[in-house]
């Protein structure tokens, strides 16, 4: 996710795309959000386990990025994940 500034994430991590598969399968660029297994749990990170770690996507750091960054897909995250992913979202863009 380089190149960053201040305290956005760095360096090349796994990512969980967030933008509609409708929207990615016509634009060049797609939504995602940044994996961490450390810092503080936020009401904005969803816990999770991917590939045996512990961790965190990290809501309020999302950003679009062009798909040529993409480096491969690793897998998914589990169905509670992406459940507990739409209520954080909806309740951060709620008005």
């Amino acid at each position: 996710l380089d190149p960053t500034v201040g305290s956005e994430i760095q360096k090349t991590r796994p990512c969980v795309v967030i933008s509609p598969d409708e929207m990615n399968r016509y634009i060049a660029t797609v939504i995602i959000a940044p994996m961490t297994t450390r810092g503080k749990q936020y009401p904005t990170r969803v816990v999770c386990q991917f590939q045996g770690k512990n961790g965190q996507i990290v809501l309020d750091q999302i950003r679009t990025v062009d798909k040529n960054r993409l480096v491969k897909k690793l897998g998914r995250i589990s169905e509670d994940e992406q459940k507990m992913l739409l209520a954080i979202l909806a309740e951060m863009f709620a008005e």
